[in-house]
């Protein structure tokens, strides 16, 4: 890829970013315009801003990843992304809004009147939090990488760095406009290399009905394997190989692997000939650091269509609580308004969504060996270059890297704002302005320091983690808070240790290679079958123990949740103390 054309086009969507905010920053007066707009975003720039920070490195890179690897067996795994935003619009975005909180640590505390479980809730916001920001701020670091050949922690570096200073600069005034802005810039950038892409794959001549059958190398490929890895053949498969495989070392020497499961170890090389089936990770817990995640549809052995359900789970039921999600329906004017939001999400996200499986797609017949070096997530920036070349494929590409770094951007900044607001309320001594800035610089400088040791995971499966446990805390807390009269502040608090806190050991241990293999493993990588349930099911187990500890202003506040604005007072009374 032309270094010029692509640091060009991410220069322009950095200078774009932080020109949009500036215009933020002139309206930006007072704290609730920094925390939520001041409660004047309007459904279309509201709807356009939360797609723009939900769009994340997940689904503009990770999912066209995951149809590379698994082919159509992925094409579900928009869906849940989607399909979030229904149990959202119906159970959920207008009462949140109707609350007046500034946050879900706010709408925690208004609805129980309990600061011990706002501070809880304010654990698990700066947690999710940090868990998403992490992959975005990797993300970037890898398409950083492949543009220019930066080292890998100068991209995070980057976004970090612009993102700190458009939100404390503006607050959410400022990336309001910014998201909205990046949302039609990632559409745009998919868009339209997807359609050159698919006319020249159509007058390629290449296979028509390879979707679903093995990928197949179209040329003599050398491919460099990063991680240990265990791969399965179908057949024998003629090799040149420098490295280690079985435990056996080569240098440049041509071997023959028999079918069946082999073990490449880092760093070897393959050289594999034109023609040949590109072989598939057979991965076994801790012997592949990207074994955890695979094939998530299939029959090999039965815990796959488990580990499918429980990501559907996680996807359908965390949107609702991911803080910076959330925090957008806070700027609201009203529920009504809320609610033709989310209705308008759910239009543009859905278009997006057709997109990148078409990348995952072109990608299986083009650039194939990108599954086995675990480096599938590059599949979207390196398909113009193998399909097209020349100017056009060069200016293609960077046009798809300037998407990408708005991907990286919206969602760090939406995922930055909804952590600094929880830090600069309950963490720092005061919630003025200048304390909202340095929340801001910690809210960002957290996961950029762990990104720089921690193991990069492919960033769709790094994002599932986030969704499986806001699946497990805040959607319990969300639905049983809005719905539920009789819950307690000892039952929220419980349901929240239970419910988000067993997920979010279950998928830290699996990150650390400690789960045993087989059914532990799986039941642990993904948690949401049982600990959404679990998290539910503490919450009205113990506040049906506990009736005494139902909170007093109760039935005020539910009304306030369900009823139109006319009908309740102006001012909740968490706001009027601002």
């Amino acid at each position: 890829m032309n270094q010029t054309y692509a640091v060009t086009a991410v220069t322009a969507v950095v200078l774009a970013t932080v020109l949009i905010g500036a215009l933020g920053l002139r309206v930006s007066r007072t704290t609730s315009d920094f925390y939520v707009a001041s409660r004047t975003a309007g459904p279309r720039l509201n709807a356009a801003a939360i797609s723009g920070e939900y769009l994340s490195a997940a689904s503009f890179l990770g999912i066209a990843g995951l149809v590379l690897v698994q082919g159509p067996a992925m094409l579900w795994y928009p869906v849940g992304y989607t399909a979030g935003y229904l149990v959202l619009l119906v159970l959920v975005a207008a009462p949140l809004r109707r609350s007046g909180a500034y946050t879900l640590s706010d709408f925690a505390e208004a609805r129980l009147e309990s600061p011990q479980v706002r501070r809880l809730a304010s654990l698990f916001v700066v947690g999710i939090g940090w868990l998403y920001l992490l992959p975005q701020l990797q993300g970037a670091g890898l398409t950083l990488e492949i543009l220019t050949g930066a080292p890998d922690w100068v991209g995070g570096l980057l976004v970090a760095v612009v993102v700190t200073g458009t939100v404390a600069a503006g607050g959410m005034r400022s990336i309001t406009f910014v998201q909205a802005f990046q949302y039609w810039l990632k559409l745009t950038a998919l868009l339209v290399p997807a359609l050159l892409l698919a006319a020249a794959w159509y007058g390629d001549g290449a296979p028509r009905a390879r979707f679903d059958a093995p990928a197949v190398l179209r040329e003599h490929t050398v491919v460099r394997v990063a991680d240990t890895v265990r791969v399965g053949l179908d057949a024998p498969l003629r090799v040149a190989v420098t490295g280690t495989v079985d435990g056996v070392r080569y240098e440049d020497r041509t071997v023959t692997l028999d079918a069946g499961t082999h073990r490449v170890g880092a760093g070897t090389v393959l050289a594999l000939p034109a023609g040949s089936a590109v072989p598939e990770r057979a991965g076994t817990g801790s012997d592949d650091p990207l074994g955890w995640s695979q094939p998530l549809a299939g029959g090999r052995d039965g815990h796959q269509l488990y580990a499918t359900y429980g990501l559907i789970l996680a996807t359908f039921l965390g949107t609702m609580g991911l803080p910076h999600v959330a925090v957008r329906f806070y700027t609201s004017p009203h529920g009504r308004a809320a609610r033709r939001t989310t209705l308008v999400v759910l239009g543009l996200i859905g278009a997006f969504y057709l997109l990148p499986p078409v990348y995952g797609f072109l990608g299986r017949v083009y650039a194939p060996e990108l599954a086995l070096t675990g480096s599938a997530d590059a599949a979207v920036l390196v398909l113009p270059e193998r399909m097209v070349g020349g100017v056009l494929g060069e200016v293609l590409g960077a046009v798809l890297a300037g998407g990408a770094f708005a991907a990286f951007l919206s969602t760090a900044s939406g995922l930055t704002m909804s952590v600094a607001g929880v830090l600069a309320q309950d963490v720092l001594p005061s919630r003025a302005v200048r304390h909202f800035r340095l929340a801001t610089l910690l809210a960002t400088a957290v996961p950029l320091a762990t990104g720089a040791v921690a193991t990069k995971v492919p960033v769709a499966d790094a994002v599932g983690l986030a969704f499986a446990v806001s699946a497990s805390s805040f959607c319990p807390l969300l639905v049983l808070g809005i719905w539920w009269r009789r819950l307690t502040p000892p039952g929220a608090a419980a349901g929240l240790l239970l419910g988000g806190g067993s997920a979010l050991a279950a998928v830290m241990a699996t990150r650390a290679g400690l789960a045993p293999a087989g059914w532990p493993h799986t039941l642990m990588a993904w948690p949401a079958v049982w600990s959404v349930p679990l998290g539910f099911l503490t919450m009205v187990l113990v506040s049906l123990a506990t009736p005494r500890s139902v909170p007093a202003g109760t039935p005020a506040i539910l009304a306030r949740l369900h009823l139109p604005e006319e009908f309740t007072a102006p001012v909740p009374a968490q706001e009027a103390r601002r």
